[in-house]
């Protein structure tokens, strides 16, 4: 065990702070619940410069890690269920359906209270908490997988408990918010995120190859596989993580962000944009697996990995253009992304369904990327002074925190969508014409409030 060495904190503006820590010596104090920063003033270039950076740094790539592990968990049901009929399960189209939609209405949900679990029990505690809680649903998955005679009910419940996975997001988002100043923020919140939502592609590139290593389809591996790694997780974030006392639940904040007409406004564009990124994602491998099952080669992750790395593209478009104009663009973008899948579907052609589909998946990321950009310039759009601008930057924070959990909702309604177009009509095209008809509707919303010629929001070149 390393000798503790004593070290005097610099620049945090309130006298010096003698600590003892090995690890990372600024500001650091311990208690008895943890690992704990008393004093952390990232606006303070001083106290950035001099061991500030390093530690949000530090704390940022544990976050990462954890988050994109979240994520993989939260869509693993979306590779899971393709491969349960020849595991032996025989469930309906819309029992399959079920089961890759309710991991995103559960993680939707979870996105409030994980958002608050960081200030009520630190950001360190509750990433170890949070990855650990990941071992329920990998575990449920590599049991319930060896019995074809599970029960639907069961199934569903065991796929539920994915959704641990998606109110990582919130959590995870909220605490490294809390660790950057605000001219680091976005690139920092823009990088945990991206990073989070690789997780999607990434398990759904790993788990085909690994359920058929060796002889035959070993599906319980898709859950067994993830136990190492969120063992990992949770150590790398007790090793190396830390608590920040200054990290504040502000419910004033988000309550004001609650009546504010904005909140909802981009809440209902963010279903549009990231909805459709985590719901296509879900649906996706089972689309292509019902609609061309001669295509034996694993590309469902290309989807979900465009549409993750045209995130950070969308946030550096809507900095030069505008968020509304790249939001609208990619609206219009994933209306003809559709309309190409109802044309593919029609003359049963794979190259237009899949280059369709990656058009979705990568106006989806950027739009992501656009809206979120936007919240903050709509909540500071004509405030004036410095007391003004706090109010309006953490309501701007309740918008997020509210945004991202209705977006989130996405992930549930497509799935879901495909399966009532599925068993009422025969087939998927009825859902593709509501999701355009909803895209169009996206679009002329985000116009009409945010940039149409005489709206009130319009001269703020949100």
């Amino acid at each position: 065990m390393a000798t503790p060495t004593t070290v005097t904190t610099v620049g945090t503006g309130a006298g010096p702070t003698t600590i003892t820590d090995p690890v990372v010596p600024l500001g650091r104090t311990h208690s008895a619940r943890g690992r704990w920063i008393d004093r952390w003033d990232p606006e303070d270039p001083t106290f950035w410069a001099d061991g500030g950076r390093r530690i949000a740094q530090r704390n940022l790539v544990a976050s990462v890690f954890a988050e994109f592990l979240g994520f993989a968990v939260w869509a693993v049901w979306s590779i899971v269920v393709p491969q349960l009929p020849a595991a032996g399960f025989a469930f309906s189209v819309d029992q399959l359906f079920w089961l890759i939609a309710v991991p995103s209405l559960v993680g939707a949900t979870l996105r409030i209270p994980y958002t608050f679990a960081v200030p009520r029990f630190g950001g360190r505690n509750w990433t170890i908490v949070s990855a650990l809680l990941l071992l329920l649903p990998t575990s449920a998955i590599a049991w319930a997988v060896q019995r074809p005679g599970t029960p639907f009910g069961v199934m569903l419940a065991i796929a539920a408990l994915a959704g641990v996975g998606g109110g990582n997001f919130a959590s995870s988002m909220a605490n490294i918010s809390f660790f950057y100043p605000a001219r680091e923020k976005g690139t920092a919140l823009g990088l945990n995120a991206a990073g989070g939502n690789l997780g999607t592609a990434a398990v759904q590139f790993a788990v085909p190859l690994v359920i058929v290593a060796g002889a035959g389809l070993s599906l319980e591996r898709a859950g067994l596989m993830f136990i190492p790694f969120v063992l990992l997780a949770a150590f790398i974030a007790w090793r190396f993580m830390d608590n920040l006392t200054s990290a504040k639940a502000d419910y004033r904040a988000f309550a004001a962000a609650t009546r504010t007409r904005h909140t909802w406004i981009i809440s209902f564009l963010y279903i549009g944009t990231f909805g459709s990124f985590i719901g296509y994602s879900g649906a996706f491998p089972t689309l292509l697996k019902g609609q061309f099952p001669e295509v034996t080669a694993s590309i469902a992750f290309l989807g979900a990995l465009v549409g993750s790395l045209a995130r950070p593209l969308g946030g550096k478009l809507a900095d030069r253009l505008g968020g509304t104009r790249v939001t609208i663009a990619s609206f219009l973008a994933m209306a003809l992304g559709a309309l190409g899948a109802i044309a593919a579907l029609r003359s049963h052609t794979f190259g237009l369904f899949l280059t369709s589909f990656l058009v979705l998946f990568i106006a989806s990321g950027v739009g992501n990327g656009s809206t979120y950009r936007m919240i903050p310039a709509v909540f500071r759009a004509g405030v004036v002074g410095a007391a003004a601008l706090d109010r309006a930057g953490k309501a701007a924070a309740g918008c997020i925190g509210i945004a991202g959990a209705i977006g989130a909702l996405g992930g549930f309604l497509i799935p879901r969508g495909f399966a009532v177009s599925t068993s009422r009509t025969g087939g998927l095209e009825a859902a593709l014409w509501v999701f355009i008809g909803l895209y169009v509707v996206m679009s002329v919303v985000a116009w009409a409030v945010y940039h149409r010629r005489g709206a009130a929001m319009a001269a703020a070149a949100v």
